[in-house]
């Protein structure tokens, strides 16, 4: 459990955690691989959001995905890209939550993730946590708390 005035330091600017859904890229499941490859080449993401017509998290994708479902045995058969849509090879197990907020949990997992997706109970997508985003309260805290605590030895 974190200690809660290094809770509350670390949430002073909580409001620039989640990175609201409107400024996310994202692809929908039934595009083609072809379009997925190119918002990630374009935008220069490692893995982006996947979601449906009614706005629900339905996964991610990278490029790795992609080209994995590309390999031939001896060389990537790019005219593939065509034939899979997003669905096909999108990751449906990453992690999700609920509260962008709750600096415990999203500590826990972004050690393995670069980002969260926040959902709501239906898994309409609202936008992302960052490992960044939360570096930077981390390193907020670390450097400030004698600024705003006296801290005794026990």
């Amino acid at each position: 459990m974190i200690d809660q005035h290094l809770q509350q330091m670390l949430l002073t600017n909580k409001q620039k955690f989640m990175i609201p859904a409107s400024l996310v890229a994202t692809v929908n499941v039934t595009n083609s691989l072809d379009h997925a490859f190119l918002v990630l080449t374009k935008d220069r993401y490692a893995k982006i959001v996947v979601i449906d017509n009614d706005n629900r998290y339905r996964g991610l994708i990278s490029l790795a995905m992609i080209t994995d479902r590309l390999l031939d045995t001896r060389r990537i058969a790019v005219n593939r890209l065509q034939q899979f849509v997003v669905g096909d090879v999108m990751q449906t197990d990453a992690p999700t939550i609920t509260d962008p907020f709750d600096v415990e949990e999203n500590l826990h997992l972004l050690i393995d993730q670069s980002f969260l997706t926040v959902v709501d109970d239906k898994q309409h997508f609202w936008g992302i946590v960052t490992r960044r985003e939360l570096l930077k309260a981390v390193n907020y805290t670390v450097h400030n708390f004698d600024h705003f605590y006296q801290i005794q030895d026990k």
